[in-house]
């Protein structure tokens, strides 16, 4: 059975050169890496990634712990992790929390009992408890998606904020002038950064967000439910909105079924704007969105972490903020006088 020595004779360097390939560790010349992996490959070499693991105190196992799987947003995040991770020779280990804090620390014990050697969180609440647990025992962490307050740590998230304010922005070039927002529970950072871009966008244009907030802001979870009832909510309302934003894709979801059960069309009677983008499949009409670089997210959040891991990047935290990109569709369309009117 062909060893390391064999590699490095082959390829015409040094073993240690062939193990930072295998451990994608340290800075090596892309010729030299080639020669390398060619080696590898012409000699059938298979690392023994137990020994390794011993050595390096490693599980090789990464853990991402998501609040909503099944939301398409977050499966681009894990494909974008699982890629990376793959490539660099690491398994992950899939967690779900349904937005509970409760389980996500049930989880987060769990994962770091079996000693996963990094956790890529998107946190249920931003506060600081879970981020703390991880770092205790001494484990890598990377948050995605949301910020965390007080709390000393990696992150990479999307512009909430901006992207919320270019939809509303995008509402009010239109004619519209009586909008609201549907968003997500207070405290989590996607929903208030979401809802501070509304405002900023509504006080620029001199309309009033602050002295009723609760007539304009509705708040719930971020899922389908929740978007339906909060419609309703908002259709309610003496004058009903000509339009409206909802907090993410799954909000958007129950928000257009509401719609239909009341008989309104989008966009000739409400125009709808969303965060994160969907399937075409799944919506008609074609939402107008802010669509976050998901796969990106993950991507680069798994980069971050491995860096982490071999010691390649400085000691400061790094927080990376990703562009979000405005897609506009046919849910959106100039205010109709006499329609709203007679909502």
């Amino acid at each position: 059975m062909p060893t390391i020595h064999d590699v490095a004779r082959l390829a015409g360097v040094a073993p240690i050169t062939v193990s930072r390939v295998i451990n994608h560790s340290g800075y090596i010349r892309r010729e030299t890496r080639e020669r390398v992996e060619t080696a590898i490959a012409e000699l059938g070499y298979v690392p023994n990634t137990l020994a390794r693991s011993l050595r390096l105190k490693r599980t090789h196992t990464l853990a991402i712990v998501l609040t909503d799987i099944t939301n398409p947003f977050f499966t681009q995040v894990a494909r974008g992790v699982e890629d990376v991770a793959s490539d660099a020779g690491f398994t992950v280990i899939y967690c779900n929390t349904d937005e509970s804090e409760d389980e996500e620390i049930k989880y987060l014990n769990v994962l770091l009992q079996k000693q996963v050697d990094g956790i890529l969180l998107v946190p249920a609440q931003s506060c600081s408890k879970s981020v703390g647990l991880i770092q205790e025992q001494g484990t890598v962490v990377v948050v995605i998606d949301r910020r965390v307050v007080n709390v000393k740590a990696d992150v990479v998230r999307c512009n909430s904020e901006e992207g919320a304010y270019q939809l509303v922005r995008h509402l009010i070039d239109l004619g519209h002038r009586r909008i609201m927002v549907i968003s997500g529970p207070s405290g989590v950072s996607t929903a208030e950064d979401r809802v501070a871009g509304y405002r900023r966008a509504m006080a620029e244009a001199g309309l009033n967000t602050g002295t009723q907030p609760s007539e304009l802001i509705f708040r719930g979870a971020f899922n389908q439910e929740s978007g339906y009832k909060l419609m309703q909510q908002a259709l309610a309302t003496n004058p009903p909105p000509t339009a409206l934003l909802a907090a993410n894709n799954f909000i958007a979801i129950g928000a257009l079924k509401a719609l239909r059960d009341a008989n309104l069309k989008v966009p000739e009677d409400v125009s709808l704007v969303a965060f994160d983008d969907l399937p075409g499949m799944l919506v008609e009409p074609f939402l107008t969105v802010a669509a976050q670089p998901a796969y990106e997210m993950g991507r680069q959040a798994t980069e971050l972490l491995l860096k982490r891991l071999d010691d390649r990047i400085p000691k400061e935290w790094q927080e990376i903020v990703l562009p979000v990109e405005i897609i506009q569709r046919r849910s959106t369309a100039a205010p109709n006088l006499q329609r709203s009117l007679s909502l």
